[in-house]
């Protein structure tokens, strides 16, 4: 694996078997409604076939995989329209409460010595609307695992989210204040729209619907490409939290698909001014579409 910044500062790309896996924008251009945030996309697979998308029309604040919060103690890191219950519109209402975070340092960059993984450590702010910073982040990307030959790639993604707040912080989602079954919050993987209706499949049995809002080590998405023939599957893992509240799946496929093990699905959590929350999840990139009879040994073998 090889990684190359840009001259502008702004993005890096992390590549293996000559093709550009990830790009990661640590500065994004990035409309303040869209609560500015690093994320990484284009994401593809060793072959090159994308597995992500960027702005999709429905949720121009929608790119790629990326770590961000719903419900900040009123404020809205995650972009677009805030949810509050009984207000028209489906509960949805823009306020001018975007937070957005900004890319400090990095603080370690390390290629090992065989060239079979990458990883990153960042430090970010996140500033509230009042322009005030609310945490400290430190969160370390790695990138590992390519197999040409069985076509899978991984990203492990960690995080600390310190309170450098005067205040408790308040961390919840839509679920949390409201809205049933809207639990998405934390980190966050949209899928191509050519995936719209795609296999859901999850630990313990769950499919389709069915994972939504369950507790499980592991969730995937398996669809078919547009233009290009083929298709391949995204297998994410719900991994750790430090918070009481559990670890639940945000995951569906229509209307649109996305994987996300939310921190808050329902369950808010309270982070005290120098307390910190930490988490740790992985994602797995494979090159063709799987059945769960193909999917569960993969799993097996990737879990964290």
């Amino acid at each position: 694996m090889r990684i190359e910044h840009d001259a502008a500062g702004t993005q890096f790309v992390v590549s293996a078997a000559g093709v550009d896996l990830a790009t990661y924008v640590y500065r994004p251009n990035t409309p303040l409604e869209e609560s500015p945030k690093p994320y990484v996309y284009p994401l593809k697979t060793l072959s090159g076939a994308p597995v992500g998308v960027y702005r999709p029309w429905d949720h121009r604040w929608h790119k790629g995989l990326q770590m961000t919060w719903s419900h900040l103690s009123g404020d809205n890191f995650w972009g677009g329209p805030t949810f509050k219950a009984g207000a028209p519109g489906h509960g949805y209402v823009w306020r001018e409460n975007h937070g957005h975070q900004v890319h400090r340092a990095f603080d370690r960059q390390d290629v090992s010595d065989s060239g079979s993984e990458v990883s990153v450590v960042q430090g970010l702010d996140w500033i509230a609307s009042s322009d005030e910073v609310w945490i400290d982040e430190t969160r370390t990307l790695r990138f590992h695992g390519a197999d040409t030959d069985d076509g899978v790639w991984a990203l492990d993604f960690t995080t600390d989210l310190t309170n450098v707040h005067h205040e408790p912080l308040e961390m919840g989602s839509p679920t949390t204040h409201g809205r049933a079954n809207a639990g998405y919050t934390g980190l966050f993987w949209r899928g191509p729209r050519a995936w719209t209706g795609a296999d859901v499949i999850a630990d313990g049995g769950q499919e389709g619907d069915a994972v939504m809002g369950t507790q499980g080590a592991w969730a995937a998405i398996t669809g078919e490409h547009d233009e290009i023939d083929g298709g391949a599957t995204v297998l994410a893992y719900a991994g750790t939290t430090t918070a009481a509240a559990p670890l639940k799946w945000f995951a569906r496929s229509s209307a649109f698909a996305c994987l996300n093990p939310s921190p808050a699905f329902d369950t808010e959590i309270k982070l005290e001014p120098g307390e910190s929350l930490s988490l740790s999840h992985r994602f797995v990139f494979i090159d063709r579409m799987v059945d769960r009879a193909e999917l569960e040994p993969i799993a097996q073998e990737f879990a964290l």
